[in-house]
């Protein structure tokens, strides 16, 4: 008998020179492309539709020919984004039993409220 090996095609890796950075925002990391939308975690702050918004917690850049990885910051490196929805999540429920309690059920829940922006340019 002869034994073979065989191997799942694998999606050939993209290899875009599309430039991206990594920021930091409301503890969480997005990797983010200009002119891209993301869903982010609500600012502090006042804001409405339509203002401007920098994020200068840049922790990497790519340009498809050079790469600066920060440590943990990259000096220097702003994006600038324009806030194009401000509303809240679906609700999340949150249901707890106790067993063996008469009152054993409880339940909460909540909306998080996010910020949709708009990203304008990489720098």
């Amino acid at each position: 008998m002869s034994m073979e090996t065989t191997t799942k095609n694998k999606p050939a890796a993209k290899t875009s020179s599309e430039a991206f950075a990594v920021i930091k925002t409301g503890g969480k990391q997005y990797k983010v492309t200009a002119g891209e939308t993301v869903k982010i975690e609500k600012m502090t702050g006042e804001f409405k539709v339509g203002d401007s918004v920098v994020f200068d917690q840049v922790l990497m850049t790519d340009n498809g020919s050079d790469t600066k990885v920060g440590a943990p910051l990259i000096s220097g490196a702003k994006v600038k984004a324009t806030i194009a929805e401000i509303g809240r999540s679906a609700k999340v429920v949150v249901a707890r039993y106790i067993q063996k309690n008469r009152s054993g059920f409880k339940k909460n829940g909540h909306r998080q409220p996010f910020f949709k922006v708009k990203i304008d340019s990489l720098s």
